[in-house]
């Protein structure tokens, strides 16, 4: 049986702490890609999306740029379990508006666990063009879980957590940016 403090939700990050290292991501993107030319940031949809948002809301008010490519990718027809969940799945829009060719994509997404979300976009990112180069920004990667060799060149937090646990992030509102490390 399950104590109250077992069940609780441990906070890994608060709102300051995430806004931080927000921060500190777009700095490291600046200091990779100066002015972003032929460089694109795509959020993976859904949840890699709210995180995709600020990164280029904070790089266009850092660099005082309104021309930086942004993109969301729906992945969920590429998925590797498409056909083995009980419930269909639902599918989001697809918003990419320039080819991908000879760029360089920031690919986003919240939290990367056994790396198959990554793989999903990958294949998917192949029909807009073949970049230059792909890397992966994510707020958290979980990296003692991971069934394919996918890295983070980005990263907010490692969380090392055993299978029982999952990790919601929460970045609903300007004012409400949260990391929880929760039971299932």
């Amino acid at each position: 049986m399950n104590t109250k403090e077992e069940l609780a939700d441990k906070i890994l990050m608060d709102h300051d702490h995430v806004t931080i290292v927000i921060e500190r991501l777009c700095h490291q993107l600046i200091e990779t890609y100066q002015d972003f030319k032929d460089t694109c940031i795509i959020g993976i949809q859904s949840k890699g999306v709210a995180l995709a948002n600020i990164i280029h809301q904070r790089l266009t008010t850092i660099l005082e740029k309104e021309d930086i490519e942004y993109g969301k990718l729906d992945i969920t027809f590429y998925r590797d379990d498409f056909r083995t969940r009980d419930k269909p799945l639902t599918a989001n829009r697809t918003e990419i508006d320039f080819y991908l060719e000879g760029k360089n994509v920031v690919l986003v997404d919240d939290v990367v666990f056994t790396g198959r979300t990554i793989q999903s976009a990958m294949t998917a990112l192949n029909h807009y063009g073949r970049p230059n180069r792909v890397e992966l920004l994510a707020l958290i990667d979980r990296r003692f879980k991971r069934d394919l060799p996918i890295k983070t060149d980005y990263v907010g937090m490692r969380v090392d957590s055993i299978d029982n646990k999952y990790v919601l992030v929460q970045l609903e509102s300007d004012e409400d940016y949260h990391v929880y490390l929760k039971p299932k």
